[in-house]
């Protein structure tokens, strides 16, 4: 008896979500679309840039770490 009103439950709870018309919800959620672009956006920068930014890391941490 018990699982029978689990499972009751469960179906009462799927049901009321997928009828439910929640504002929120979309197609594509912004924090995916958001994190594409941003990937999009750094691979955009990176790929002609690679040389420029490799030199400019390994001189500012040369800069920095080194002694004198």
């Amino acid at each position: 008896m018990r699982a029978h009103a689990y499972l009751t439950a469960a179906l009462a709870a799927l049901a009321a979500r997928l009828h439910d018309d929640d504002p929120e919800r979309g197609d594509v959620p912004g924090w995916v679309m958001i994190t594409v672009m941003t990937a999009a956006l750094v691979l955009a920068i990176l790929i002609p840039f690679r040389e420029a930014i490799v030199t400019a890391v390994t001189t500012a941490l040369g800069s920095v770490t080194s002694v004198q």
